[in-house]
């Protein structure tokens, strides 16, 4: 019998009743399938397991390759996450500015509602940078100085990437200056101090001792992971600004991004600050009269900067400056002093002059050549602009037509700097000032401060966000780091006149513009002498008179507006004198 057993007796009656040779079939099938399908289980989970096993032989023999995959696209989510998140709280709460129709009220709810957008967006902003690191900590900080562009409250939010950065592990500033030098740190430095006395978004600096010659070095060690971040960070960020472009046709800031591309790459080689800071010293050596030092550059790599090391504070320190009997008020005038000689007579820009790029060291003023009881220390010579002569000329036309209120020569010198026709606001973008104080020819005159914000102008001016980025769009590259670079001062300016009666403040401003106005003056009587010189052809005796007499009237012209300047400065120092003898007999 074909179905003997026990497992017979389960089979159905039905089935029973079935020929022979049809269960056989049936039951064969069956066995067929249940086969099929284990099959397909076990294949699938060898193919899983083989490319399991792929992957992860990959990232053994391959680590960094796939670790640098894997947290680049984790830092280009997290740009991407609040990219959106941004964008979305400004299209969707972001009312616009109230009309004249608006009660106080309203008026009063609608820019609370506003500021508070800034706010959190700022803030959400600072979080993912922050997080981030390395060049998007550098974006932060420009954002920071942009406080002719952005409201204040993204300003204020960025400001502390100025100096929360994180440090490296002494294993990692090892493991960079072996690959760049060949040898480990106890090899090079007899002591090298685990602790960095400096850190910012793309290096940090350690006090050591070099082994050779016992010298007392700092050392300027780049983050480990900035270089290889680098470009896709460029990258993720150009798409960012094409983006929030996309939502926000006005916004107009792809040139911040396309100016970080030209810049990065020269900061990240360290050898460009050690041949910027020599052709500094080298500008400077005639003037011995400014007390300015840069320290020695010993030696230099991609990653890596050895460099005399020289104590100091930073320059806004007001509790060191008083502890050292320093004068904030000179410290102010000599940083102008520097940075209107880089500017006008150099060409040569150092473009990133925040307080902790510039230190104060004191000395003795009996021993100095210069008399100041006080050295100012430039740091960080990895940002620097050339400025050409014709570009030189025109920014001295442009200031001194400022100073002396000329409408019509501001509106042609704007145009021919920033190629736009609007004037007022590259005015006030250039100054610092409202166009009134321009207008009325007192920014060199007046001793009331009439500082401009943005956030102001936006509520006279609705329009005023669109214009500033128009003119920021269009103006050459180099102007943009010029405008940086002045507000930078600007703000280095109010921290050192923080504590300083109103008077001394006032004075303070004033002095600013006329020392803009000598250097200025300096400018355009070189570039007009030059012109003279080549305008005259030929060597004959009419035209060589006719050149020394041109020269002559350019050099008296330069010396009666440069005179008057000498003895407003004279006057505005007895006013001083006057203000700190009423002040000692009053109080």
């Amino acid at each position: 019998m074909l179905f003997a057993g026990p497992w017979a007796t389960r089979v159905p009656r039905r089935i029973g009743s079935m020929p022979a040779l049809y269960i056989q079939r049936s039951l064969t099938s069956s066995a067929t399938k249940g086969g099929s399908w284990q099959w397909r289980r076990w294949r699938r989970t060898a193919v899983v397991a083989s490319v399991s096993l792929g992957v992860g032989g990959y990232i053994v023999y391959n680590h960094d390759t796939a670790y640098l995959v894997a947290a680049s696209l984790h830092r280009c989510s997290v740009a991407a996450k609040v990219t959106c998140q941004v964008s979305w709280d400004y299209y969707r709460n972001f009312p616009d500015l109230p009309s004249d129709d608006d009660s106080a009220e309203d008026r009063k709810r609608i820019l609370a509602i506003r500021s508070a957008v800034h706010l959190r967006s700022a803030e959400r902003v600072r979080a993912a940078l922050m997080k981030n690191g390395g060049v998007y900590i550098k974006l932060g900080q420009h954002i920071s100085a942009m406080q002719y562009v952005l409201p204040a409250e993204w300003c204020a939010t960025m400001q502390p990437l100025q100096d929360q950065n994180t440090a490296s592990s002494l294993k990692d500033v090892d493991r960079v200056i072996f690959r760049d030098f060949g040898q480990h740190i106890d090899e090079m430095f007899s002591n090298f101090d685990p602790e960095p006395i400096g850190v910012a978004s793309l290096a940090q600096v350690h006090r050591a001792v070099l082994r050779e010659t016992g010298e007392e070095v700092a050392v300027k060690v780049q983050h480990p992971m900035v270089r290889t971040y680098s470009d896709i960070d460029i990258a993720t960020v150009s798409v960012m600004f094409e983006f929030i472009h996309s939502v926000f046709p006005d916004f107009k800031f792809m040139w911040l991004s396309a100016e970080m591309k030209g810049s990065l790459p020269l900061e990240l080689d360290f050898r460009n600050d050690k041949s910027n800071a020599e052709r500094v010293e080298w500008n400077f050596a005639p003037r011995p009269d400014i007390p300015l030092t840069v320290p020695k550059m010993i030696r230099a790599s991609e990653r890596v900067l050895i460099m005399e090391y020289i104590n100091g504070r930073r320059c806004d320190d007001l509790g060191y400056l008083r502890l050292h009997s320093i004068n904030p008020a000179e410290v102010s005038r000599e940083i102008g002093r520097v940075f209107a000689e880089m500017t006008y007579v150099h060409g040569f820009l150092h473009c990133d002059p925040h307080p902790g790029n510039l230190f104060v060291r004191p000395r003795n003023g009996r021993q100095t050549t210069h008399g100041h009881n006080f050295d100012l220390v430039l740091l960080d010579h990895g940002l620097y602009r050339h400025l050409s002569p014709r570009f030189r000329y025109e920014y001295a036309e442009m200031w001194h037509a400022l100073m002396k209120g000329d409408t019509e020569k501001i509106k042609h010198w704007s145009r021919q700097l920033s190629g736009t026709d609007l004037y007022i606001l590259f005015s006030i973008i250039l100054t610092g000032q409202n166009w009134s104080a321009i207008e009325a020819k007192s920014l060199a005159k007046s001793t009331a401060p009439a500082h401009f914000s943005v956030g102001s102008m936006m509520k006279e001016h609705p329009d005023i966000l669109r214009q500033i980025t128009d003119v920021l769009s269009s103006v050459p590259p180099v102007l943009l780091l010029v405008l940086k670079t002045n507000d930078l001062l600007r703000m280095v300016d109010q921290k050192l006149f923080a504590d300083q009666p109103l008077a001394v403040q006032q004075h303070a401003q004033l002095r600013t513009w006329m020392r803009i106005s000598h250097y200025c003056l300096i400018a355009i009587r070189n570039a007009r002498s030059q012109d003279i010189h080549h305008s005259v052809s030929r060597a004959g005796l009419l035209q060589t008179a006719s050149r020394i007499g041109r020269l002559t009237m350019n050099w008296i012209t330069f010396w009666v507006y440069d005179t008057a300047l000498s003895l407003y400065s004279v006057v505005l120092t007895i006013e001083d004198m006057f203000i700190r003898w009423r002040a000692r007999f009053t109080y």
